[in-house]
């Protein structure tokens, strides 16, 4: 575990601001060029930079660690907010590893947040002064990062194709249910890659879906993991996908995938692994019967919305009900024990914070936290030159790993545009 030493106060005010409200100033503009930090969709959410803190945190007992630092830095807080909703005060972003156990997560505190919600925008500031908040041109962030080359990740395609035939043969066989395979692309530029200009693109391209930033991962996530304001709890559930097509093929594709009993059936599993583990900490929780179809512009997918009111009697924080939940189905596999030990097996990588929760949380315990998805981790090598894209698929009895392949090129389709744009 590394952090910084808190000091006995720190210094948190929460202020509304009318000329960035006025001007309807897009959030993601006002990043600076390092460290953003970013959690909008529709416009509004949060974006921050600058470090007043950071943690970085692994082993079995990794989420309690983080919420018992982020509650006694919170007590240590002298705090000055008039706003008092969710994402005003003191705020932490976080980015989690897939595995917290084995991997690092990583919780920075800004000391600049700039926040809207429902019309209001505000700037929270921690420490004494900090940085000031600058409102960066869009064109600054837009410069050409010139050609890109792409290699292989821990698996070529071929290979890949294998691992996917493979888990086919053990969930035939009786040893699970279902298992999510991911495989990565490495992808290195002429210039180094502004942050900035990966977030506003894929913020245009899809403002439905979370675009996110920590700490280097960024992308835009169709699923939110678990939401939290008040007692009240929200969860979109993504799994079943579809290619989109042109004219009358795109109908045909959405027909079909609305009546696919295989993508019913791998939606089922990652719905039931939420309830699951959900289901225990509420009064009282709503789970659709049956899924919708959510139409993005690269694909399609089978999608849950699911509601719940935390028990009164319970005191688990927004963290520890993360921790709970993770991972569902829908980026793990179910058995979630069996699916675990073929995604080691089979997937060659370590996938560090993809397909880990990310998001925010603030001192009310209020928060959001979706899953690292149609996500990039900048690495830093080459000269800050190169990214490390993600994109995974859920296998079951019947995946065609053809198939399971060009779905996972979909989803790498939506970061790679964002980056040749």
């Amino acid at each position: 575990m590394t952090t910084a030493a808190l000091p006995s106060t720190t210094r948190t005010a929460t202020v509304t601001t009318t000329s960035l409200g006025a001007r309807r100033t897009p959030l993601l503009t006002l990043l600076p060029a390092d460290g953003a930090l970013a959690w909008v969709r529709r416009g509004e959410g949060l974006v921050g930079w600058g470090e007043a803190d950071r943690l970085e945190v692994s082993g079995p007992d990794a989420l309690a660690t983080a919420a018992a630092w982020w509650a006694e830095r919170c007590a240590r807080s002298e705090v000055t907010d008039p706003l008092g909703i969710p994402g005003s005060g003191p705020l932490v972003f976080a980015s989690i590893a897939f595995d917290p156990v084995a991997g690092t997560s990583v919780f920075v505190v800004p000391e600049v947040v700039v926040g809207r919600r429902a019309g209001r925008t505000w700037v929270t500031m921690t420490g004494d002064g900090g940085p000031a908040v600058v409102e960066t041109s869009p064109q600054d962030a837009a410069t050409s990062i010139g050609r890109l080359a792409y290699a292989d990740g821990a698996l070529d395609p071929v290979a890949w194709c294998g691992a996917v035939a493979a888990a086919v043969g053990r969930i035939d066989a009786g040893e699970l249910d279902k298992v999510v395979l991911a495989r990565d692309l490495l992808v290195t530029a002429d210039r180094p890659l502004d942050p900035r200009r990966l977030l506003l693109r894929l913020a245009e391209r899809f403002p439905d879906c979370w675009t996110f930033a920590v700490d280097g991962l960024l992308g835009a996530t169709p699923e939110l993991l678990l939401g939290r304001t008040g007692r009240e709890l929200s969860a979109r559930v993504l799994a079943g996908t579809a290619p989109r097509g042109a004219g009358a093929d795109d109908h045909r594709l959405a027909e079909g995938l609305a009546h696919s009993a295989k993508d019913h059936a791998e939606h089922a599993y990652a719905v039931d692994s939420l309830a699951a583990s959900l289901g225990p900490f509420c009064a009282e929780l709503v789970v659709p019967a049956q899924p919708e179809v959510l139409t993005l512009p690269n694909v399609r997918h089978l999608a849950s919305d699911v509601h719940g009111r935390q028990r009164d009697d319970d005191g688990t924080g927004l963290l520890e009900l993360v921790g709970a939940v993770h991972p569902t189905a829908a980026v793990c596999g179910s058995p979630t024990p069996a699916a675990a030990r073929v995604i080691v097996e089979l997937e060659g990588m370590d996938r560090g914070r993809y397909a880990g929760p990310v998001g925010w949380l603030d001192a009310r315990g209020d928060g959001e936290f979706g899953l690292a998805l149609r996500c990039a981790q900048l690495t830093g090598a080459e000269d800050g030159r190169q990214a490390r894209l993600f994109a995974g698929c859920g296998i079951v009895s019947g995946s065609d790993p053809i198939a399971e392949l060009a779905e996972t090129q979909a989803k790498l389709a939506a970061f790679q545009a964002a980056l040749e744009d």
